[in-house]
């Protein structure tokens, strides 16, 4: 596609900042979720902080090649689940063994290469994969679209949370499409999300003034928390500035009490030891080995997006690997969880035509320092769910186009390639994940398993499908090739060619006399040779 700014293009300050914003409302549903999902929402602001200190790690190991901003990663949420059991200090070494994963891939590639990873995971793969990130997506955009309060998780449906939904998704894509205002084209989430914004303010407005909970689409009890105490009184400087309860203060404190529980959202956590630092490796190793391809279709990805091979070009996957991984371990020290490249982003830079990597820097800069003004994170926690949802129904539409993309490449009437993309997007968006149980109560019960994401199920299956129908198809035609030639299929002269001279008794033996054919093409070098100069030498 054509770039309105390239990787290494500089936008005017002022506009910079403005695009920065953009990036930062686009990954923001998606980065404060995790921590709220596993019931930890005081760490919203630390989830912002650690991806921004995570999106600056990578950005220092890819040396600013690969324009897209990480976030907090929803593939760990049961392994952190698992995690919270020994409180923040186990939420830090899963974190770092995931990320020693990505180290020892990247060490692995730089030695081997990257030839077997194209070989393991060709378009045929590649394409299906992509497109089912943002397929399975879907559902999880649609659920936020009638959805009135960011707060309410579970929320009821709303006709009204739709209708904002649907004029933030409108907006959006009116601004992305026109060709009069090149700005509006540049900036199309932030405007899209202020339309809709104020229409469910509106609504709530109402609901305020007449007491009817269904208008209340805007839930501002956020805001009012940051500056107000639960007994009326004023919160003090820390409505204004407040440092975020990052993973590793808060693991500090419970060693220093000798108790996990003393700080942790669980309050039967207990203290880190040997066991489980064996049960938090078990419940991550394997995830970030799986979430190792989705990696790969990510920056794949983001490749076709920006025209650049960031796989085996620059800055290569062994760096990307390196800047996700310990921008990963980073974000979690300074955060809460660990951090993944986020599609979201490359939807946006999709959408928009901005490929610069000063923005994602900006963005990560930003999100460090609004991390710790308290008024500036409680406002964007009062956008609701619907207008966030009507954002996504464009990121994660882009994101599957893109995977679709891939498939112009791809020959569907081959029978391989249609039942690997079949399996691939069957499963994913069939939702079959794996539980692998590793630990039984004393009845046989099954306590703790490991989970895999439908996605990387659904990428394990299209790669083993792609690997055995390979293989028969190389045995197939190794037999082909060794099968005895007859006789009575072909020519006379071609089966005389195919008797060695010398043959034994029994066999056709070819005539020393050659055929007039042969005769012919004799002659007919002969008479070439003859015709042709002889070259005298260079003086």
């Amino acid at each position: 596609m054509k770039l309105v700014y390239d990787i290494n293009d500089k936008p005017p300050f002022g506009k910079l900042l403005v695009l920065a914003v953009q990036q930062l409302l686009a990954i923001l549903a998606a980065t404060i979720a995790v921590p709220t999902i596993l019931g930890l929402p005081a760490q919203i602001p630390a989830a912002i902080l650690g991806a921004g200190v995570g999106t600056l790690v990578y950005l220092l190991f890819t040396r600013g090649k690969s324009p897209v901003f990480l976030g907090s990663s929803f593939a760990f949420l049961t392994a952190l689940g698992g995690a919270m059991a020994f409180g923040y200090l186990g939420i830090i070494v899963g974190s770092v063994f995931a990320g020693l994963v990505y180290v020892v891939l990247a060490i692995v590639i730089h030695f081997a290469g990257t030839k077997w990873v194209s070989k393991l995971m060709p378009p045929v793969i590649i394409g299906p994969t992509v497109a089912l990130i943002g397929l399975s997506l879907a559902g999880s955009a649609m659920g936020d679209l009638v959805k009135a309060s960011a707060a309410t998780i579970n929320g009821s449906y709303n006709l009204l949370a739709l209708l904002c939904g649907l004029v933030t998704f409108f907006t959006v894509v009116v601004c992305s499409t026109q060709k009069r205002f090149k700005t509006m084209k540049l900036i199309p989430f932030i405007i899209g999300i202020g339309a809709g914004y104020v229409l469910a303010a509106i609504f709530s407005a109402f609901g305020h003034a007449f007491d009817v909970e269904y208008l209340k689409i805007i839930d501002f009890s956020y805001i009012v928390n940051n500056f107000v105490n639960a007994d009326g009184s004023f919160v003090g400087v820390t409505a204004f500035l407040n440092y975020p309860d990052f993973a590793l203060i808060e693991a500090i404190k419970e060693i220093v009490a000798g108790q996990a529980g003393t700080t942790s959202a669980n309050p039967d956590a207990v203290l880190l030891n040997g066991q489980g630092v064996a049960e938090v490796a078990l419940a991550f190793i394997p995830v970030a080995l799986v979430v190792f391809a989705e990696h790969i279709a990510d920056h794949k990805n983001l490749g076709s997006i920006i025209n650049r091979d960031l796989v085996e070009g620059e800055p290569g996957l062994k760096r990307t690997l390196l800047g996700d991984g310990v921008g990963s371990i980073a974000g979690t020290l300074f955060g809460i969880c660990p951090n993944t490249t986020y599609g979201e982003s490359v939807g946006c830079v999709a959408i928009t035509g901005n490929a610069s990597v000063r923005t994602i820097l900006v963005t990560a800069c930003m999100c460090i320092v609004l991390s710790f003004l308290s008024p500036i994170m409680s406002i964007m926690q009062t956008i609701p769910s619907c207008v966030m949802g009507g954002v996504c129904l464009t990121l994660y539409g882009f994101i599957a186009v893109s995977g679709l993309k891939m498939f112009k490449d791809i020959d569907l009437g081959e029978n391989k390639n249609l039942f690997v993309v079949s399996a691939i997007l069957i499963a994913g968006i069939g939702g079959l994940a794996i539980q692998i149980p590793y630990q039984l109560a004393d009845n046989g019960q099954v306590v703790k398993y490991i989970t895999v994401t439908s996605i990387a199920t659904a990428l394990i299956l299209g790669i083993v499908t792609y690997a055995v129908l390979n293989k028969i198809e190389k045995s197939k035609l190794g037999q082909d090739s060794e099968e005895p030639v007859s006789g009575d299929s072909l020519p006379a002269a071609a089966v005389s060619a195919t008797v060695p001279l010398g043959a034994t008794e029994g066999e056709e033996v070819k005539d020393d006399v050659p055929s007039e054919a042969e005769n012919t093409a004799s002659e007919s070098v002969s008479d070439e040779t003859e015709t042709v100069p002889e070259e005298k030498p260079e003086e």
